[in-house]
């Protein structure tokens, strides 16, 4: 199962990572970066921070053709897709969750305790986008107010909760990975966020009248 689902995150990934490209009208090879750090750029930090050695995706260059494909062929069928925001915003929640429980199993094969464990999770859905908006000149969607990364923190809790409850690793999987993407999902449509500090001159006040108040 987790085997199936990486292959739908990367894939899923080099897709958003390919529209983010294309809106900042990169050149192809721009597009194939950017994919590329979008599919394999989170689990490559998780790797690096829980010294799992080699790199995941060193060991399977078929990981890589299909980033790479995956990419170029999101750049050539984008001018034919009406809705690509939405496309994106549901490629990009998949690829969230499906990192975030690949991420949580390799920690705890690993051996980490379970605070390390989620956050390995968190590390690997969120950083691959990370990267992603910043190469595009973008603020990272999970610092902003969306629910991203603690729908990521959600998901991952859930995973190692059914785990330790003795729920078959396969059924943990497609449930956490279901209720997290159902919840991101939602998160959008509803509009849910967090809460966000703003400065001042945000709200339309100077700053020599914040200091009397």
């Amino acid at each position: 199962m987790l085997n199936l689902i990486y292959l739908v995150a990367i894939t899923a990934e080099a897709m958003t990572g390919a529209l983010a490209a294309r809106r900042r009208n990169l050149d192809v090879f721009g597009v194939l970066v950017i994919a590329f750090v979008t599919a394999l750029g989170g689990g490559t930090v998780r790797d690096i921070f829980l010294g799992h050695f080699p790199v995941a995706w060193t060991q399977h260059p078929g990981y890589l053709y299909l980033v790479l494909s995956a990419g170029l062929l999101t750049t050539l069928i984008a001018p034919f897709l009406r809705h690509l925001r939405e496309i994106f915003l549901v490629l990009d929640a998949m690829g969230l969750m499906a990192f975030t429980l690949i991420g949580c199993n390799v920690g705890l094969t690993m051996g980490y305790e379970v605070p390390v464990v989620m956050m390995a999770g968190m590390m690997t859905g969120v950083f691959g986008g990370v990267l992603r908006d910043v190469l595009c000149n973008r603020v990272p969607v999970v610092f902003q107010r969306e629910l991203y990364a603690s729908v990521s923190l959600l998901a991952g809790g859930l995973f190692l909760l059914l785990r330790a409850a003795g729920v078959d690793q396969d059924v943990d999987t497609a449930v956490s990975f279901v209720l997290g993407l159902t919840l991101r999902l939602i998160a959008i449509w509803r509009g849910w966020r967090l809460p966000a500090f703003e400065e001042d001159e945000a709200r339309g006040v100077k700053p020599q009248d914040a200091q009397h108040e």
